[in-house]
Parts: structure tokens; sequence; C-alpha cells
């Protein structure tokens, strides 16, 4: 039988190259998408993906969003917490609010999607978590001190709950990105995109695929023995 996986903010950048990558190994996958209806809908007409709406910072939407799934496509076996946002700015001209919402959506949206799930890997023995940190969560960047927190945050409650799903057959593992062709990265203004090229040793952006490759990676059947780890895919860029 086929395994079911939710990715959250799976409908496009990088959770959309994810959501293929899992597709194409034969997983069952529910792509959840936060607010963009048309982004999402021409999404499903492509790929045959399924795409499900919620807030993955509130925590009963999680909630009913996970039975749903569960209720139309199976058990969850595979989680992987894609979803993210940025509210760039200088601690002197963040607010409280930029804050919050960041913390809320990447950092609390993984503690929110693995109570919905987790409970179901562990009671099953068998289960995969990916949550997509960042390589500014390891290595800090100006003007982000609300995403590095709560991407290295990310970081850290993988290798905790990593111990908890141990034994049960479920691993929790991250993957650190550097800079990727996306979006968001492309709405970056074209000099200081330069200047963020020109520190990858490798001398490009990466792409989403790359990550996605990752993902399928520790979601395999015979990643059993890797939990609790932090894969770094960034060009080198930061090795850490």
């Amino acid at each position: 039988m086929a395994r079911v996986a939710i990715v959250t903010g799976g409908t496009r950048g990088i959770g959309e190259a994810i959501s293929l990558a899992l597709r194409d190994a034969g997983v069952i996958v529910a792509a959840n998408y936060a607010g963009n209806d048309e982004r999402a809908k021409a999404f499903t007409e492509a790929t045959g993906i399924r795409s499900y709406k919620w807030d993955v910072a509130d925590y009963d939407a999680c909630q009913k969003g996970a039975e749903q799934v569960e209720a139309e496509l199976g058990p969850v076996d595979i989680l992987v917490n894609n979803a993210g946002i940025t509210r760039d700015g200088t601690i002197l001209k963040m607010s409280y609010q930029d804050w919050k919402e960041v913390m809320d959506t990447n950092l609390g949206g993984c503690f929110n999607m693995a109570k919905a799930t987790f409970p179901g890997m562990r009671a099953r023995g068998w289960g995969r978590i990916v949550n997509i940190g960042s390589i500014n969560g390891q290595a800090g960047q100006y003007g982000q001190v609300n995403y590095a927190a709560a991407k290295s945050g990310i970081h850290g409650f993988t290798k905790a709950l990593a111990q908890e799903g141990a034994k049960a057959g479920v691993t929790v593992n991250a993957i650190a990105p550097g800079y990727i062709d996306t979006d968001m990265v492309a709405a970056v203004p074209q000099d200081v995109l330069a200047k963020i090229v020109a520190r990858v040793p490798v001398g490009r952006l990466g792409q989403a695929e790359e990550i996605a490759r990752a993902v399928g990676f520790l979601c395999a059947e015979d990643a059993g023995f890797v939990t609790g780890s932090t894969m770094s895919v960034n060009g080198g860029q930061h090795m850490y």
C-alpha cells in the first residue's frame, strides 16, 4: 500500500518540487497551502495532487486538516514541514506582529503538524518527518532575527523529536537549504542577489528539485537509520 504524505506549503516553490518528487516515488501526496486558491487549483489540475487549505499557524486548523487528509487518503506516514514566511527587517524596525507571525508559522507550524500526525506514526510503528530549516537558521542573517530564530528552532525541534520517535520507527530530520532559485529569492534586488551568489562556492543558486531529492532520500523506506540530522544543501556556502 502506498504511503501518504502531507507537504505544507506544497503547491509552489520548494514545496511544489517536494510534492512532485514524492508523488513520482509512489507516495500519495496532500499538498497544503494557506491562501492562494488560484495557484492551488492550477497546481492540482497540472499534477493530479490534491491540495488542502489551512493555516499551519492555526493549531485547530492543523488537527482538522490532518483528519480530513486521513479520511480521504489514508493514515499519514510522511510529514514535510515546508511552509514558511518572511517579515524581514532589523530589530529596530521589526514589529511584534512581524516577529509573532514568522514564529507562529515557521516554527509553530512544525509543532502543530507534528501534534496532528506524530502520534499515529508512533502507533503504527513507521513514520518520516522532514522539517525544512535554512542556512540562515545556522549562520544568522542581518535583518532576519525572526526568521533566523524560527529556523534555528526547527533544528533543535528536529533533534528533540527524533529522540521521541526513534524506537517507534519514526525518523525526524531537517534540511537546511541555502539560497534556492524560487520566487522568494527572485524578489531580491539583482545587485544584492549577485553578491549572494558570489559567496556560494559552487557559483550558482540551488534548484528546488535539489532540495526535493534530499527530502525523497530522508523519506525513503531504507532511510531508517538516519534521524536527528540536519542536511545542509547550500552549495558549500556554510559548512556546519
